[in-house]
């Protein structure tokens, strides 16, 4: 089954330099996995410009959708059995233990 790993940001400005090192190997060790296809970094939240469109004109804001904590950083594709095997992996996402989450969703392709 195909699992989509929407990672959201955590309080990385508290990350101790150890901390900062450990995510970049744990992110070089996700990457080398064969089950999982990365996207490209996103940007910083603070840069993006979120659009809805009212009475049929787009309206702009500067910044994310959500706080910059809760922004969404990036996201994975993941390849697994079953649940289990994509919370597995979601477990390996750095943000996961540094003040962020993961939230693992089935893709639309695997029903």
């Amino acid at each position: 089954m195909q699992f989509v790993l929407v990672i959201y940001n955590g309080d990385e400005d508290a990350a101790s330099e150890e901390d900062k090192k450990a995510a970049y190997a744990d992110y070089a060790a996700l990457n080398s996995m064969e089950n999982v296809t990365g996207c490209p970094p996103l940007g910083l939240p603070q840069n993006a410009t979120t659009v809805r469109v009212e009475n049929g004109s787009p309206i702009t804001a500067d910044g994310p959708y959500l706080d910059i904590k809760g922004a969404v950083s990036g996201f994975i594709v993941v390849e697994a059995e079953d649940l289990e095997g994509a919370v597995a992996v979601a477990a390996r996402v750095p943000q996961a233990r540094l003040g962020g989450a993961v939230e693992v969703r089935p893709s639309i392709a695997s029903w």
